[in-house]
């Protein structure tokens, strides 16, 4: 992770601090993250458009054609935290540009696939791998660079999500008809490539973490290998009772905040729309995720309630309407379910723009970049449970009714987990923690030997061993 602190404490300063953080490069990295994600969840959140092809061509259950997906973002998170130390050791530029080559590859691979374990290797693991190397480092980048309109920046950052989940959409609805799956696989392997040059705008920066790799290589036996794999993996977060709240609520609502993503397609197929309504469904989500997450960032930053409050509402709604999806289409009706389809789509990008905010609160700054990447690797485990889990629902019910009401309801208790948190009632943000720096522990060792030093003739006369 690039080192900031300078930076942030400037920033507490005046309005002359905050111009500095908020123009030049800092707003490009902004326009990276526009475009690599865009590339990585609006990409995978349009697969949806595939998912009816690759039933017909390989004859398979819904939920066998399921596992491309859940695997893909499984495999971004579980590798989340790998891009993670990657970054923190080495250089974040090559990290995320080698990620948008893997990613890439899998798309132009897959274009190949013969049969769907084919798929699973290169549009599930290849793909995903890239995108762990991708996601974490761009979002972390721009959390540590920009700090008082924080959220706002991650709401423009992450509304290219909703823009191109309403281009996209169609457009592969379009490749697939003239291409075929085949050839539209190949195009989006070419257009995932883009997120190489989304990487090369990132500034090579010295690490927070590199005097304490000086130090280590210089004493031996103040840290191990094991010790500097720790430090840049963040695993001591993994003992903090906080960090282990959110990550369970961020995971419970991991769980069901992509079903729909994946099977409204479907869904408005089955109950008799025609695939250009069905495909128009997710267009206009799309649209209204992008206004919830601009609106959003931009309304959280006013600093009127609390960034972890507004997460639980805008949670707790979307988890309801995805429930209402499903029972919205039972009339037939297209405008009714386009108005909860709309709806669902505004909570989500609201949401989306503030879990990733609310880290650096919980964990401090300096520790973003793996804090997000232990975040992402945990959460992997509910990207790969959602989807197939509705999947088997739709074969054994025969409809997405229960699928939907499923997902909604994990995500409802994800917002339950975080009322667990610790302050959670209080008006106003406690301090966020912050690492001791490596000098400060020297110093504090000292102290703790100067007091061993000068106890033992006292507790010599105690009798001690």
């Amino acid at each position: 992770m690039t080192s900031n602190e300078p930076k942030a404490k400037k920033s507490g300063g005046g309005g002359g601090a905050e111009a500095a953080e908020d123009g030049d490069w800092n707003w490009a990295l902004v326009g990276a993250l526009f475009v690599s994600t865009s590339l990585v969840f609006g990409l995978m959140r349009s697969l949806g458009v595939f998912f009816v092809e690759f039933v017909q061509y390989f004859e398979a259950s819904a939920q066998s054609i399921s596992w491309i997906s859940s695997t893909g973002l499984a495999a971004q998170q579980f590798f989340s935290p790998l891009g993670a130390a990657l970054c923190n050791a080495y250089d974040t530029r090559v990290v995320v540009m080698t990620g948008g080559f893997l990613a890439a590859l899998g798309f132009i691979l897959a274009s190949q696939a013969t049969c769907l374990v084919h798929l699973y290797l290169t549009m599930g693991l290849i793909s995903g791998f890239g995108w762990g190397l991708v996601f974490t480092p761009m979002v972390a980048t721009v959390v540590a660079n920009i700090e008082r309109r924080r959220a706002l920046a991650l709401g423009l950052g992450f509304s290219s999500i909703g823009i191109v989940s309403f281009i996209f959409n169609p457009l592969f609805q379009f490749l697939v008809e003239t291409y075929a799956w085949r050839g539209a696989l190949l195009i989006l392997g070419g257009l995932s490539l883009n997120i190489v040059a989304c990487g090369a705008l990132v500034r090579p920066k010295r690490r927070s973490k590199a005097p304490e790799k000086v130090d280590s290589e210089k004493s031996s036996s103040c840290s191990s290998l094991l010790g500097r794999l720790s430090s840049y993996l963040e695993l001591p977060l993994l003992l903090e009772r906080p960090y282990l709240t959110y990550t369970l609520a961020v995971t419970l609502l991991n769980v069901g905040y992509f079903v729909p993503y994946f099977h409204l397609v479907a869904h408005s197929r089955q109950v008799g729309f025609s695939e250009y309504q069905a495909a128009f469904v997710m267009s206009a989500a799309g649209a209204s995720d992008i206004l919830g997450r601009v609106a959003s960032g931009w309304f959280s930053d006013l600093g009127h309630f609390r960034l972890i409050h507004l997460l639980s509402l805008w949670t707790a709604l979307a988890g309801v309407f995805i429930m209402l999806l499903p029972i919205s289409s039972l009339s037939g009706s297209y405008a009714v379910l386009m108005v909860i389809s709309l709806l669902y789509g505004f909570c989500s990008g609201a949401l989306t723009s503030l879990v990733f905010a609310v880290v650096p609160m919980i964990v401090g700054v300096e520790r973003v970049m793996g804090a997000i990447g232990l975040l992402q690797l945990i959460e992997s485990g509910a990207g790969l449970l959602g989807t197939p889990l509705s999947g088997l629902l739709k074969d054994v019910t025969g409809t997405y009714t229960a699928s939907f009401v499923v997902a909604g309801g994990f995500v409802v208790l994800g917002t339950l987990a975080m009322t667990t948190l610790p302050h959670y009632f209080s008006c106003t943000d406690p301090p966020a923690p912050r690492r001791p720096s490596h000098g400060e522990k020297d110093k504090s060792l000292h102290l703790e030997l100067e007091q061993i030093n000068s106890s033992p003739p006292h507790t010599n006369h105690g009798g001690g061993q």
